[in-house]
């Protein structure tokens, strides 16, 4: 649970922080801002304890008016069927003047934001000229593709309202008199506008007093909430006017230790959960395994049964044919090879040999004698 809201701010406290915050203001004031009559933001800054899980848009209403009377505000409308967009924006005026909604400054139907401030430039332009922005909720979800990142990156993106609200003007002042806080899950730090510099002291503090209790009920988390609360502009440093007791430091690490112990809890019923799953099926495995075993078996046995016995055919026997014996062909002998002879008898052997070739070329030469 959170916090109880009637312990959390001291009233004088919170009062001195504004005096002086203003106080401050008032001496950095430039001449130029003196002859515009401008005022600057105060806002509060919320650091929580613990980053949170979940990004939450929380709509904070106030009982004293936070904006200017020279604040302006756009609407946009949805196009109404078998009318012009001119048509559709005299509908529309014609509408806020019976329900006495006096805040509005401008009314730009969907087709008109479509088609005239498509380009880059034209939405730029109307960023500027305006200081919030409303739409009808039958629309909210069709804006940002249109609008672009720079809405949402200088916060001023449109706030959704009921246009067929029976009671709107009062819907539509706490729209725009009232505040936001966006609380992200990417840090522990988050910013609402709660008055500006031309407001007095003790309506700043009703409206701060107000805006912490709204959060606090609010946000959805779980033990201490809200850690510290400054009070700053935009250009003064932060003043506190909230510090959380230390003493909530053990309550969360006792939370913490409950989460992890109900986590491991959680995990071991898990593990055990799916081991007697693994038990289970191993059981069903084995039980399947000897069904099947038992069901060969029997098959087998009805299968020895049933195959009949083969009996031997007898067939009448053939003499057998005598095979003729094969006349052997008579093999030519081969000649014999010769003799390998030696270098040392090849060379004597042609000696002998033109020996014998000399002779006889000399006695045929020799004549004969009568």
């Amino acid at each position: 649970m959170a916090e109880k809201t009637e312990t959390l701010l001291d009233r004088a406290q919170v009062k001195k922080a504004v005096q002086a915050l203003q106080a401050f203001l008032k001496t950095k004031s430039t001449s130029q801002s003196l002859f515009l009559e401008e005022t600057q933001q105060i806002s509060l800054l919320f650091t929580l304890w613990k980053i949170p899980k979940e990004a939450q848009t929380i709509r904070i209403p106030l009982p004293h008016g936070q904006r200017s009377d020279t604040d302006e505000v756009c609407l946009f409308t949805r196009d109404e069927p078998k009318m012009t967009p001119e048509q559709t924006q005299r509908f529309y005026k014609k509408l806020l003047e019976v329900k006495g909604v006096k805040n509005i400054t401008e009314i730009i139907p969907y087709k008109v934001l479509k088609t005239e401030y498509k380009p880059y430039e034209a939405k730029r332009r109307l960023l500027g000229n305006f200081d919030m922005f409303l739409s009808d909720d039958r629309i909210r979800r069709l804006l940002p593709s249109h609008l672009g990142k720079h809405f949402y990156q200088r916060k001023k993106e449109p706030l959704s309202v009921n246009l067929q609200s029976k009671q709107l003007a009062r819907d539509i002042h706490r729209v725009i008199q009232g505040t936001n806080l966006k609380v992200t899950n990417k840090g522990c730090c988050c910013m609402a506008r709660v008055g500006h510099s031309g407001m007095m002291a003790d309506e700043v503090t009703e409206n701060i007093e107000a805006a912490v209790q709204t959060v606090v009920s609010k946000l959805r988390m779980k033990g201490p909430v809200i850690k510290l609360i400054h009070l700053k502009s935009q250009t003064s440093v932060a003043l506190p006017i909230y510090t959380s007791d230390l003493s909530n430091l053990t309550v969360l690490d006792d939370a913490e230790k409950h989460a992890q112990a109900k986590t491991a809890g959680a995990a071991a019923k898990k593990r055990a959960k799916n081991k007697t799953e693994d038990v289970k099926q191993t059981d069903t495995t084995a039980d399947g395994k000897e069904e099947e075993k038992k069901l060969v078996k029997a098959e087998d046995e009805e299968g020895e049964e049933e195959i009949p016995q083969l009996v031997p055919i007898e067939t009448p026997s053939k003499k057998p044919k005598l095979e003729k014996p094969l006349k052997k062909k008579k093999q030519l002998q081969k000649a014999p090879k010769p003799a390998r002879v030696k270098k040392g008898t090849r060379a004597q052997s042609k000696l002998t040999k033109n020996a014998g070739k000399t002779d006889s070329k000399v006695k045929r030469k020799v004549p004969k004698v009568k």
